[in-house]
């Protein structure tokens, strides 16, 4: 009887540490108003928690390195402490220098899970890239879920000391999976680089990725907020309208794993591009709880394919490792900027719902890079 092959991460451990991600990558949405209101903050003092939380996701995932289980095992633990210290933050300055350093360890985490997933799963990459990241829009999902349920139960910092020791039990499951396997491991990361996209390619997906980030979470960083102050006045009710954008995601993330087995990834991307821009002017213009509600869950269909149909395209081109996690990274960049700048336009204008033009404009660009893309051929060999 063959001896079955050992390999780290193990996928039920890639899994599992992307709902850790999404968890961390959504979780200042759903308790953004309650910060605002224990520290006293104005919008443009809360975006400054996004822009740390994601400048940090940024310069994780720059710093990917070739060996990426090793990244893995860093951004484990970077997230454990990093959500550690914002747990016992007592303001505004303490909790962005946690968020900082746990934003590093989801930028590590998602860039090398990502690419060694894409390199693991070279046939139907896309489906198997929609599925991994069903777990992280899962995670993601559970973020306003839990804060609905348990913040009237249980005060936030216990929870986040809960959330930081997960990452930590993550982290010893991945120093126990490697632990007798460096041989494997030195050889596959060594063996594995690839020569590089060309400039042009990269530079491509680099800006997809910087107006996905951006535009992903200004919706969800600010929708809870959006939709306390236009559609109900019940701060456990807008988080529910968070848990329906993220509920959306996942069920698109699991639904379009299995279109992507028969249509081709650049197709579906396109047509979830389309729907975006329409819906994301829908969410702008209105006026109640119930189509606020209605256009958080066609928002999230719509852009639930986007970025493992992206990712597997990236893929195809076979780059470095050192190239993907800076396409990953920078839409950490994005996730940075466009909140924080949403949080200073809804300041000076006296409207969120002006400041929403925003991401509007980012479903725009995307939606035109890519039929660009196809006309000029950007990745033509």
């Amino acid at each position: 009887m063959a001896q079955r092959i050992k390999v780290a991460p193990s996928t039920g451990l890639m899994h599992f540490g992307f709902v850790l991600t999404g968890l961390g990558t959504a979780l200042l949405g759903p308790i953004l108003p309650l910060l605002t209101r224990q520290w006293h903050l104005q919008d443009a003092q809360s975006g400054l928690l996004l822009l740390a939380q994601f400048c940090g996701s940024f310069v994780g995932g720059v710093s990917v390195s070739r060996h990426l289980r090793r990244s893995l095992l860093t951004g484990l633990a970077a997230a454990a402490g990093g959500f550690g210290v914002f747990a016992i933050a007592p303001g505004l300055a303490v909790a962005c220098i946690g968020l900082s350093l746990g934003g590093f360890g989801l930028g590590q985490i998602i860039a090398s899970t990502n690419i060694l997933a894409g390199r693991r799963y070279t046939e139907h990459r896309g489906s198997a890239l929609a599925l991994l990241n069903f777990s992280w829009s899962f995670g993601a999902m559970l973020s306003p879920l839990l804060a609905a349920w348990l913040l009237p139960r249980f005060a936030l910092r216990g929870m986040l000391e809960c959330f930081a020791a997960l990452f930590t039990v993550a982290a010893i499951a991945m120093t126990a999976e490697i632990r007798g396997t460096q041989e494997e491991i030195r050889a596959t990361d060594a063996g594995s680089d690839n020569k590089g996209l060309p400039q042009t390619a990269f530079l491509y997906f680099a800006g997809l990725l910087l107006l996905y980030g951006g535009l992903e979470t200004c919706l969800s960083g600010w929708l809870t907020t959006y939709a306390l102050r236009y559609g109900d006045k019940t701060l456990a009710v807008s988080e529910y309208t968070t848990l329906l954008l993220w509920m959306a995601l996942t069920v698109g993330r699991a639904v379009s794993s299995l279109v992507m087995l028969r249509i081709k990834e650049k197709t579906v991307q396109r047509w979830g591009l389309a729907l975006a821009v329409i819906f994301t002017a829908g969410l702008a213009t209105a006026h109640s709880a119930a189509a606020i509600a209605m256009f958080a869950v066609v928002l999230g269909l719509s852009l639930s394919p986007f970025f493992p149909s992206t990712f597997a395209l990236l893929m195809a081109e076979r780059p470095a490792a050192r190239q993907a996690g800076i396409v990953l990274a920078v839409s950490g960049l994005g996730a940075a900027a466009l909140p924080w700048l949403m949080g200073v336009v809804s300041t000076r204008t006296g409207s969120l719902q002006v400041a929403l033009a925003l991401p509007l404009a980012a479903a725009i660009m995307l939606l035109a890079m890519s039929l660009w893309r196809n006309a000029h051929r950007v990745l033509a060999s």
